[in-house]
């Protein structure tokens, strides 16, 4: 009997590895518009990964006390697909849209955040990918214009 339940414990983690594998492999954001090439580029959660990542620990207006995130940097990701524009559309799952300048992904080192307290974070909590500003470097990022800009479930990014 032990010897079935530790087979079916070693079955149990090779499909939850296999699960997670894929989840990392699924297309989680499309960027097009003024890009490199013209054509849409796709990423998974690992190819954004490969751009390099960074943290930014900061208290959000949707958390309680401060929250370690990272992701991939946007003006990183920007000089990745050779973005060419001066304004990002960004589209949420919801649909939600908001534009942000460009120039606001270096100048603020904003992040798009694939974990929250070093978990991925699921759709069902801003996931899997959510823009972060550092607010709390400035006081000047504590405003409804930064807070807006903050989409979370970003799944495309249109350079404008």
């Amino acid at each position: 009997m032990k010897r079935l339940t530790l087979a079916a414990a070693v079955i149990g983690v090779l499909v939850l590895t296999a699960i997670a594998s894929f989840a990392q492999d699924a297309v989680v954001l499309t960027i097009d518009g003024k890009i490199n090439g013209g054509a849409p580029r796709d990423f998974s959660v690992r190819q954004l990964e490969a751009v390099g990542t960074a943290t930014v620990e900061t208290s959000t207006p949707w958390h309680n006390g401060k929250v370690m995130f990272e992701g991939v940097p946007l003006g990183r990701l920007m000089n990745h697909v050779g973005a060419s524009g001066k304004t990002a559309a960004v589209f949420a799952l919801n649909n939600y849209r908001t534009e942000i300048p460009l120039s606001d992904f270096s100048r603020y080192s904003v992040i798009l955040a694939m974990k929250k307290d070093g978990a991925y974070m699921p759709v069902s909590d801003k996931g899997p990918l959510f823009i972060v500003y550092p607010f709390d470097t400035s006081q000047e990022l504590k405003s409804e214009l930064f807070y807006s800009r903050s989409a979370w479930q970003v799944r495309r990014i249109t350079i404008e």
